[in-house]
């Protein structure tokens, strides 16, 4: 049976409570293994309960030389009561001047203090008693986190200016420079603001018709790499000539932001080809005269498309693609069987084959195939090969070689591309 004995407003702040005659400071942290809060206990005096009533202070920096203490009990272990005692004097009832030469001796949790109001420069310098004489009960979490993170920028060598510093609070990266970017212009001061915008219609401009497309190869919701280094190159480049006094981590935010947008359109919208949409639809073209095509993948699925449906060949083909394709599922193929032609697509080589029936079986004999390889040059060549295909079958895939029919001098050719 424990009764509170003193307690702040704050309900993180250690308590102290009594229990069977003694006085114990207690406090919740870390987690156990079912990720339940742990609680934590050890004897007080009552001296040490006058000073922890009385000094707000002494018993903040009591409670951060006792968090490490409980994170190294971890999960499941025992709070090392001894070293927890042997906290006590030395914070609580020592000079000023010995309680800082004590926290340069001993592990703190400096962000705790700084949630809680100290004095970033002063705790810097050692003097962590004359840091926490604005402390509060109340703690700013985000004031602790801003501070690790430009301490993460300074190991590094980067300093924020006022601008960069209000271009990374607008996108929402002044914390965590891997949060998907915003645009949250009440996070920074009015007198910035129009600062801020500039710099963003700069990287706008620069950026106005360029778009990120999909990569069904990596999922529905996957996008091209290419044309986010594309986007990102343009945009940075842009922003460094209209604005050099920004540093690195302004500019990133700024293009991180514009292709963070393009590649969220380019998700939102219906896996088409315009073009090739078209052109199912018309009575002349090669797309036109095909009534079917069969789209199966390397684990033996099939899907049938077929000329009256409500979308394009190659729409149907890459949201195929889009659903099934997988780290152990990387061959496509798109069939007409009419034609006796059609077009494998392999993801994991970067190339792709182009197979033509030469002789129908018959007798009991088996077909025979014309097979010839050729290098793509990313999802936009596949792109590319798929929509040609579509439109006008293996003989328009021609001139979108060189197409080798020698499996020898197509992997020397793998070899040489990929080397460099």
């Amino acid at each position: 049976m424990s009764d509170i004995v003193f307690t702040r407003t704050s309900g993180w702040i250690p308590n102290v409570i009594r229990e069977d005659g003694g006085l114990k400071l207690t406090l919740g942290a870390g987690a156990d293994a079912n990720h339940e809060p742990r609680t934590f206990t050890f004897p007080i005096s009552e001296a040490h309960l006058a000073v922890i009533r009385e000094d707000l202070a002494r018993h903040l920096l009591l409670w951060s030389a006792v968090l490490p203490l409980c994170d190294a009990a971890g999960t499941r272990g025992r709070l090392d009561e001894d070293a927890a005692a042997a906290l006590l004097d030395p914070i609580l009832l020592a000079a000023p001047a010995d309680v800082d030469a004590f926290f340069q001796r001993v592990r703190w949790d400096r962000s705790r203090l700084i949630a809680h109001g100290a004095d970033t420069r002063l705790l810097e310098r050692g003097q962590v008693c004359a840091a926490m004489r604005a402390a509060t009960e109340t703690s700013n979490g985000k004031r602790a986190q801003e501070y690790d993170a430009d301490r993460r920028r300074a190991e590094r060598g980067a300093v924020l200016g006022p601008l960069d510093a209000a271009i990374l609070r607008y996108t929402g990266q002044y914390l965590h420079g891997a949060t998907v970017p915003g645009r949250i212009p009440d996070a920074v001061e009015p007198a910035l603001l129009p600062e801020v915008v500039r710099v963003i219609a700069t990287a706008e401009q620069a950026c106005a018709g360029m778009r990120i497309g999909r990569d069904p190869r990596r999922g529905n919701r996957a996008t091209d790499k290419r044309d986010w280094e594309r986007m990102r190159t343009t945009v940075e480049a842009a922003v460094r000539r209209a604005h050099p006094e920004l540093v690195d981590d302004a500019v990133r935010t700024v293009s991180f932001l514009m292709c963070s947008e393009a590649a969220d359109r380019s998700r939102k919208t219906p896996m088409e080809d315009d073009e090739e949409a078209a052109d199912h639809r018309t009575d002349s073209g090669g797309s036109a005269s095909r009534t079917a095509l069969s789209f199966t993948d390397d684990k033996g699925v099939e899907k049938k498309w077929l000329r009256d449906g409500p979308r394009g060949a190659a729409a149907e083909f890459w949201e195929f693609v889009g659903n099934r394709s997988a780290s152990d599922n990387e061959v496509f193929t798109i069939e007409d069987e009419e034609m006796g032609e059609g077009i494998q697509l392999h993801f994991y080589a970067d190339s792709a084959a182009r197979i033509t029936t030469l002789r129908e079986g018959e007798g009991g004999a088996d077909p025979e195939y014309r097979v010839e390889y050729s290098l793509v040059d990313g999802i936009g060549g596949y792109r590319n090969l798929v929509s040609v295909f579509v439109r006008g079958g293996c003989a328009a895939l021609e001139q979108h070689g060189p197409w080798m029919s020698d499996v020898d001098e197509f992997e020397r050719a793998r070899r040489r591309r990929d080397a460099r």
